[in-house]
Order: C-alpha cells, then structure tokens, then sequence
C-alpha cells in the first residue's frame, strides 16, 4: 500500500542547538545560573521548567548557539564541565555558581576548541567601518616602510564617539603583529575600555595589558607575548621642575614600541577650550575658574603641551615604529594640514546615521547595530527684541548669551546682572511669556518651546545646560528655587561647576545619583564646560547651549554628550538579545541662531575638507541632522543654502581676503618638501612662483635635512645633551624654521593671486576648474605666474591644500552673490557647482 504523501515529505529539520542560562531572583538561588541546552525556542523551554513550580522572577540572560564554525556541536554538559575546570561550583543539576561572562567564555573556548586566559568570551568581528580604518590605516604604515625603512608613519582616525576606537586600534596592532603598543591620553579616565576590551575580546587572548598605576617596568615582559602599556600625557610626558622627562618613566625612552597611539589627540584643543570657556576674564580670574572646572595641573600641563603642539619637530621621548592618533574632533589637525587625505580615515556622525539608515534597508528585520545610536535635532530660537537689545554685540551684532546671562556673586548670593530678562527667557521656554503667547494666536500657530511642546517634554526630562560662567551657574540655580518658579520645583537641579563639586569625572556621581534610573525623576544639570568631553550619561536627551562657543570642536564635544544611547537591553527577562532603546533622537537648543547656524556650517565642512562644493557637505549633514529655527513667528526647517546664507550674513571682504592669507592653505611639512624635491617638474614650478629664486634651489633639502638631523640628535642623547649641544642645536633650529616659514610666506603670496584673477575673469563661480582649465588658462599664469599644469601638479602633491582653498572660492562666490542680489543683478546662471579640482566636467564649454 502506497504511504501517505506526508510520509514521504516529512518537514525538515531545522532547530538550530542553543545553550541558555538563567537565573532565578531569590535568595535560594543567590549568585546561581542554570545552564541548559535545547532546540526550542528557549523563551518557551524556560517556561516549560518553570511553570509547574510557578516561579515568575526569573530572568533569561543568555541564549547562544551550540555549534562550531565546521558544523560540530558542543553541549550544556560540556559547557557545565568546562566551568568545573574552572573551579566553579556545580552545586546541584545544571545549577552552577558563576557569572554569564564565566558561561560566555566557556562557550567561546568549546566553540574555537581553546582554552583562554582570564575571562575572554566575546567573538563579535569587527564592523565594516572598523576593517576598513584597519585596512587603510595598514596599507599606509607598509607603503611608507617600502619606501624607507626608517619611516614612522602617522595616521589620524577622526571617529566620533561610539565608533569603537579601542577595539579596532586592538585590530589594527594585531594585524600590524605588534610586541609592544603604547597608549598615552589626555584622560586618564578611559582607561576602562582600554583595559576591558584587551583582557573580554578573544582575538586578544594571551595579550597582556598594565598601566603606570600598575608601578611596573614594560621593559622586564617576555618579548614573545604581545604588551599594551596605557599611561597618561600628564604623567609619562610630563617634565619636573627642572625640565627634564620624568626618571621613573626612563624606561619609555629604551622601549622600542611597534604601535603608539595617542587617545583623545588634540594637541592644544584642551588648552582651546579653556581659553575659550573663560574668554573675557583678567588672568586670575580665569585661572580660578579653570581650577573650578579642571585642575592645576591640567592649567600646567596644557602650557606644556601647547609648546609641543606648534612645533611639529618638539622632542617626544619615544622610540616608535608608527603613531595612530584618535579624535573624534579634530578639526584643527584638518584645518592645519598637520595629515593628508591618505593620513586619515574619517566615521562622521553623519557616516554613522547613513549606516544606520542603510543598514535597515539591506538588512531588514536583523538587529541594526547602529539603532541605538539617536539622530540629532538642533532647534534654534530668535529671542524677542525687547531681550536682544540689552545683549547684542560682537563682530556680527548677534545676541550675545555670554552677556546676557551674566551674573555676579558666588554660591547662594549669585544673581543675574540681567535678572528680570533672564526670568522673562524662563518663562519663554516654557511657553508662559504672554507677548510670545498673544504673537503665537496672532500668527495662528503655536511655536515648539522646548519645556512647553508636548513633544519635546520627554527629551527634556533630564537635560544639560551649558552657561558662561560659574558665576552664571550658581544664578541660575537661585533664580529656578525661587517662589514664582514653581513649574520647576520637579527638577533637581545638579550645579557640577560649584566649588564643593568634585574635578573632572568626580562631578559625575551627584548627576548619576540625581538621574537614579531615569524613569521617575526630572535633572537640570548646570555646567560651564566640566562633564561636557569624555563622559557618558544615556539619560542625557537634550542640551541648552546658554553661552558663546565659537570653535565647532567646544561646540559638538558639548552636543554629543546628548547622543549616548538609552537602551534597556533584556527588557522583560526571557530574551539577551532583545533591547527596547529609550531615546531614539536627541536635541541641542540653542537662542542665537546666526552663531549655531555658523556651527552647523563650519562643522559640515570641518567633516569634509576635502569636499570641492561647502553646501553639498552642509546639505549632507543636514540629512540626519535636521536644522528647525523659530524666527519670532515660525519654527521651518533650514536647508543647507540656508544655513551657508545665514552663517556668512555679516561676512565682510575684509574677511574673505583673510581667507586667501591663511597658513593652512598651504603645506610645508618635511613629507611635502620632499615631494617636490623628489620632481623635477615640481621643483621647476616652484621656481617660478615669484621670490622662490631668491632662496636658492637648495632651501628644500636645507629645511629637511637639518630639521631631521636636530631630531634624530635629540632621540639619541636625549637628557645627555650638554648645554653648548643645546645651544647649536638651537641656533641651527632657528636657521631652518626660519627658511621653513619663508617657503610657507612664498606660497601664501601666491595663493593670495588666486583671488585677483577671480576678479578679472567673467566667469566667477563656486567652482573654478571650469574656468582656470577651460575658459581662462592664459589670464590665470598671466595674473599668478603659474601654467595650470603646473598648478595641478603642485595641487597633487600636497603642496596647496585643495579642501580649503575651495571654501575659501565658495565663501567669495557666496559673498559676491548676496551683493550682487542686493544690488538686483543676478549671479550667473548654469555654472558647475564642482571643486576647485574637480576632474569631471559636467557642462558644455563655450567656444
């Protein structure tokens, strides 16, 4: 008898193996972890265990696969074994006393058939962006040690936060087979993750990590076993009174590290900073308050490091086989061509809000590892005239926050200088101001306040204003416990830049203590620039910027600290995988526009300088960060020719010119001299910009042969240099930083041509390719003393910086344009909106 057609087509079977621990929360079960196997689902063969003992706080926190990568299989016994191996408990059944990482691990070592020092468990690859820093970063360090195997290249990764720069920097030295990996940062508080992705990671098994803490000579480790030594500029860097390196760190100098990398690399962007947060104060002034918000030593050693920081050729300590620098800021190494484009990867926030888009798209219905990560939403309001009018200043007659919130007094008697209008602005943020009110029924709409938009109240449940002062702090904390500002009783409000509030990451417990969970309490934290870099707090949604900050460094350092994800990972017990993510975007409000738009503007093009067209690097900003501004009547999104139009509004000639006279536009490094004194062709060109001759074909290879002869001294003899070798040593760096900046001053003349021929030529644009290689080749060497062959060449090796001389084309055409308009006579019509250098040609030329 024939079987039935079921018979012969049985269903497949596909149940993937999975191990799965939990855990039960009673005291019986204290510090205990059942672990098991199964082919269901696991959520469902938990149940089944549980549900005849009726237990109900439970909690599943682990649920992976039970396979190999060729096939085979482990199980939950040799997972249990595993562990006893370990000297685990196996106290009765399949209950044992561990931790899910002690479980992680054994699943790790049974998966790869390895044992692993200490609790290496996780084996995540790295992401795309990750292998890709590896990769170029890789090829770089090889290309250069090909070409001399003396060479200690230098790389720049400009990664925002959350990238993961500890664990690909790992990759990178592992690729690299680096012994021996130094590490030096700014903050010493990230030692954490340096430490723990070294000692959680697999691919790091039998690496060893210390640090200075540690009080341990790198020197004495076994050479065979790979050693990441984590230290502080502050303390392996750092001089005695006398000016010399520190003895107990002479070691550093007779290590020879395969790998340095510099964490937090700013060079001067700390010192920045704190100029900038305190600008307008007498010395003391400001030294007392940096005291409040930093240290003295970081006030002393910022001195220091800044006298590094501007002499490329400043004696470091260290003998290196290549330098990694990491930032996620870093735009006065970009503006300054201290790299060139193959020098740098750069994962922007808007790389990594294009990723998470595109990720959901290719890989629909998979865990997107970017979901976490919240987009940013930057809201600026015009304040009304009657508050504009008492703090507009400055060199573009903007509202002035750092006037207008001025305050006096200290402590409990701070008080605004303002007080009356600071109080009006309170109550005009959360909707209670009646002219904004009566302007709002007039108009029909009603404006999105940040406290007062029902919309907008959940991201300000815990939030951060940034003020202008201590001083301003310690007033606004007054002004908010006063009588009539009962709406903000339900805030507890944190002031971390008080005097009794604890340095750098000593600020961050009374925030964490105020915030607790999150959940049922409302935070103000009051800051004017402490917990503002370095830190994360999830519960941050939003961020007020109450004070002038005029470098997009200060400016996004401050923004991100509002992009750290808020997730919920396990949220009801029975899935590790599963996460709920609490804030999936997050806001910057800020009350003068025409300086937050300039933020916006300068940022886009700090992420791209090497972009030919500004508004096409603004516009893709603009994508994942969308710009909303209220204008007195109207909140309307601004696009990026909107953002550009405003940001350069008050932009005079005067300062265009400046543009063409800046030392960033060109590059004079030794890598660059030796470019040109490695072309013929390239050394001809120099010589016919105007002045060259009369320096003498030799001033190159003076410039960089004694430039790397007064370093390699100074490595070799190091503190036993004696006063008379000093001395010449100084004399002869004189002579060639003195040849140096007449080379820079030769190239800036000519740069400062580039401007002239716009002028003369008919055909103006924000691109100028077209024109000088097309259109007008003869009037450009006519009026710059250069044929465009030559001009293209000396662009290709580094010697003019494209990126910035294409801003710089674009802020005249923008200016021109606004004049043009305001005269009634339009620009002209069908022009490329390409680079500078662009290659590609995308409309027919006349003649």
């Amino acid at each position: 008898m024939p079987k039935p057609i079921d018979e012969l087509l049985p269903e497949k079977h596909t149940r993937r193996p999975r191990i799965y621990a939990y855990a039960i929360h009673d005291d019986a079960h204290a510090g205990l972890l059942k672990v098991g196997q199964t082919t269901q689902d696991v959520k469902t063969r938990v149940a089944q265990q549980l549900k005849t003992a009726a237990i109900e706080n439970f909690e599943i926190v682990l649920d992976e696969p039970a396979d190999r990568p060729d096939g085979s299989l482990f199980t939950d016994f040799q997972v249990r074994d595993r562990l006893k191996e370990k000297h685990f408990e196996n106290t009765t059944l399949e209950w044992m006393r561990c931790t899910v990482e002690d479980v992680r691990t054994a699943i790790a070592e049974l998966r790869v058939n390895k044992a692993y020092s200490g609790n290496h468990h996780l084996d995540f690859p790295m992401r795309d962006e990750q292998r890709d820093a590896v990769e170029k970063t890789y090829w770089y360090f090889t290309s250069r040690w090909k070409e001399d195997s003396d060479a200690v290249p230098e790389f720049l990764w400009n990664a925002k936060m959350r990238f993961g720069k500890t664990f690909t920097a790992y990759q990178l030295a592992k690729k690299l087979e680096a012994k021996r990996v130094l590490v030096v940062t700014f903050k010493p508080a990230v030692e954490d993750s340096w430490k723990t992705d070294l000692e959680s990671h697999v691919d790091f098994d039998g690496w060893t990590y210390m640090s200075h803490k540690a009080g341990v000579d790198p020197s004495k480790v076994d050479a065979q076993h790979p050693l990441v030594f984590f230290g502080s500029f502050q303390d392996l860097l750092g001089r005695d009174a006398a000016g010399n390196f520190k003895a107990k760190h002479k070691w550093l100098t007779e290590v020879v590290w395969d790998l340095v990398v510099f964490d937090e690399y700013h060079f001067g962007a700390w010192r920045d900073t704190a100029k900038e947060l305190f600008e307008g104060e007498d010395e003391a002034s400001r030294k007392k308050e940096i005291k409040l918000e930093f240290s003295d030593a970081q006030e002393t050693f910022a001195d220091e490091l800044e006298v590094q920081a501007n002499d490329e050729d400043a004696f470091v300590p260290i003998r290196a086989g290549a330098y990694l620098y990491l930032s996620g800021t870093p735009f006065k190494a970009l503006a300054t061509g201290r790299f060139i484009e193959e020098q740098i990867f750069n994962w922007t926030y808007t790389d990594e809000q294009r990723a998470k888009a595109q990720f959901s798209v290719d890989h629909a219905g998979e865990p997107n590892p970017y979901a976490a990560l919240p987009e940013m939403r930057l809201l600026t309001y015009q304040m009304p005239d009657e508050l504009i009018s008492i703090a507009s200043q400055g060199e573009f007659d903007e509202f002035d926050l750092n006037a207008f919130f001025e305050a006096k007094g200290n402590g409990g008697t701070a008080e605004f200088v303002h007080k009356d209008d600071v109080q009006k602005w309170l109550d005009i943020i959360r909707g209670a101001y009646l002219p904004t009110q009566v302007d709002a029924l007039k108009a029909g709409t009603k404006p999105p306040f940040p406290y007062s938009d029902t919309r907008l109240l959940p991201y300000l449940q815990h939030s951060i204003w940034m003020l202008p002062r201590t001083a301003s702090c310690a007033a606004m904390k007054n002004l908010l416990a006063e009588p009539q500002n009962a709406y903000w009783r339900d805030y507890r409000v944190v002031n971390v830049s008080a005097p009794d509030v604890g340095v750098g990451l000593d600020a961050l417990p009374p925030v964490r203590k105020a915030i607790g969970s999150g959940f049922d309490t409302k935070t103000i934290t009051l800051t004017v620039g402490k917990l503002t870099t370095g830190v994360t707090v999830p519960q941050w949604s939003s961020i007020l910027m109450l004070r002038n900050l005029s470098a997009p460094e200060s400016y996004f350092q401050a923004a991100f600290r509002v992009q750290s994800p808020w997730v919920i990972r396990n949220p009801n017990g029975n899935d590790p995988h599963a996460e709920d993510i609490l804030k999936p975007v997050c806001f910057v409000f800020d009350f003068a526009p025409t300086r937050a738009l300039r933020q916006i503007s300068e940022y886009g093009t700090g992420l791209a300088p090497d972009e030919p067209n500004p508004e096409h690097a603004v516009e893709e900003l603009v994508k994942f960060l969308p710009v909303l501004a209220y204008d007195g009547s109207n909140m309307t999104q601004v696009d990026a020719g909107g953002i550009l139009d405003i940001a350069m509004s008050g932009t005079s000639a005067t300062l265009l010119a400046r543009k063409w006279e800046s030392a960033i536009l060109v590059n004079v490094d030794n890598l660059t001299l030796k470019k040109i004194m490695g072309s013929a062709e390239a050394m001809d060109a120099v010589m016919n910009i105007e002045g060259f001759r009369a320096l003498g074909a030799n001033v190159f290879e003076t410039v960089v042969n004694k430039s790397e002869s007064i370093s390699r001294t100074k490595k070799e003899k190091g503190d036993d240099l004696t006063p008379t070798e000093k001395k010449e040593l100084s004399a002869e760096e004189k002579e060639y930083k003195s040849k140096r900046k007449q080379i820079q001053e030769k190239l800036i003349k000519f740069a400062t041509r580039i401007p002239a021929f716009m002028y003369l030529t008919d055909y103006r644009e924000n691109t100028l390719y077209d024109v000088i290689t097309k259109i007008e080749p003869g009037l450009f060497k006519a009026v710059t003393g250069l044929s465009v062959e030559d001009f293209n060449l000396l662009v290709s090796l580094g010697v003019f910086n494209a990126g910035h001389m294409n801003q710089a084309v674009f802020a005249f055409r923008r200016y021109e344009d606004a004049s043009l308009s305001y005269t009634g006579i339009d620009s002209h019509d069908g022009l490329t909106h390409y680079g500078l250098y662009d290659t590609v040609v995308a409309v027919d030329q006349p003649g």
